[in-house]
């Protein structure tokens, strides 16, 4: 299917009937100099405040609200946040889900799927071992797959990220967006389609974007990492590729420790949780991999908070 499927005017026609089950999730203003950065004012969307703590259930709804489920029900093969949104999209709407994680999969994330009442199979070490097991399930049971990333369905219903950031923070010029398959910064950039500049960012033992871009087109990238059970496929989506070569200006990688150091900022701060993944666009941020020209108003997307990281006392 060609990406020009993936339009500003087919988002904007998914977000009213995904509405009802997605929050609108805050946008925040910060100081950098809270952070040790320039006094500068920064904008976080706080999109790890979303049901299932992820962006992920905007795509899962997508699909199950556009699209005849059969009898057999749904599956998806997921590095735990899309099979969580799965699970909970298909709890709400009164349909069986049967999802396939690896192993490298979180316990926390592994729970919540379970807590939702769908079926699960842990196997493989990688997700890329997961989603091959998932194409047989569906190709034996007839059931309806969703896929994390390389769906249109799961990006249109992404891009109601962007749509979101839009209507809070029409004044930014960039927004930086953390990248493992690619359905999230492929929705948001078809959505702003040029007219703000939208920056990926990826962790250095997981670059997939930037391997594809650098070639010309989606290839095997490592798969490794602090965030590998949400941003390491072994390529980006070949809906999304397209898309980011016209709309996204760049990717930026960050190591494992600025990870580590942008979930520890974002708590100590701003009191906000944030798995890896959902850390990795402030992370370029807090540690200089993209710096913000004179002026320029910018915002970073936290988009997960699967995490046990944080320890109630």
């Amino acid at each position: 299917m060609p990406d020009s499927i993936i339009t500003r005017e087919a988002i904007a026609r998914v977000e009213p009937l995904i509405r009802p089950y997605v929050r609108h999730t805050p946008t925040i203003a910060v100081d950098g100099a809270e952070f040790g950065l320039a006094a500068r004012p920064l904008q976080l969307k706080l999109e790890c405040l979303q049901h299932t703590g992820t962006f992920k259930a905007r795509g899962a709804f997508t699909s199950l609200l556009t699209r005849n489920v059969p009898q057999a029900g749904v599956v998806a093969a997921s590095g735990g946040n899309h099979g969580i949104a799965v699970a909970y999209a298909a709890m709400k709407r009164g349909v069986k889900a049967t999802i396939f994680v690896p192993k490298v999969s979180s316990p926390a994330k592994i729970e919540f799927i379970r807590r939702y009442g769908a079926d699960l199979v842990v196997t493989g070490e990688r997700y890329a071992d997961a989603l091959a097991a998932s194409e047989i399930f569906m190709q034996d049971k007839g059931a309806m797959p969703i896929h994390a990333y390389d769906q249109p369905e799961t990006l249109l219903g992404q891009g109601t990220v962007g749509l979101e950031i839009e209507q809070d923070t029409p004044q930014i010029d960039t927004l930086l967006v953390a990248v493992g398959g690619g359905g999230l910064i492929g929705g948001i950039a078809a959505w702003f389609a040029g007219r703000i500049k939208v920056i990926a960012v990826e962790p250095e033992g997981a670059p997939t974007l930037h391997f594809a871009l650098k070639a010309g087109k989606p290839v095997d990238a490592p798969s490794e990492g602090i965030a590998a059970d949400s941003l390491a496929p072994k390529q980006v989506g070949k809906l999304m590729f397209p898309i980011a070569q016209r709309y996204v200006e760049r990717s930026v990688l960050v190591t494992d420790d600025a990870i580590r150091a942008a979930q520890r900022a974002l708590w100590d701060n701003v009191r906000v949780v944030s798995e890896p993944g959902g850390a990795a666009a402030f992370a370029a941020l807090l540690t200089g991999r993209y710096v913000p020209a004179a002026g320029e108003r910018v915002a970073a997307l936290v988009c997960g908070a699967n995490t046990t990281a944080v320890k109630l006392d």
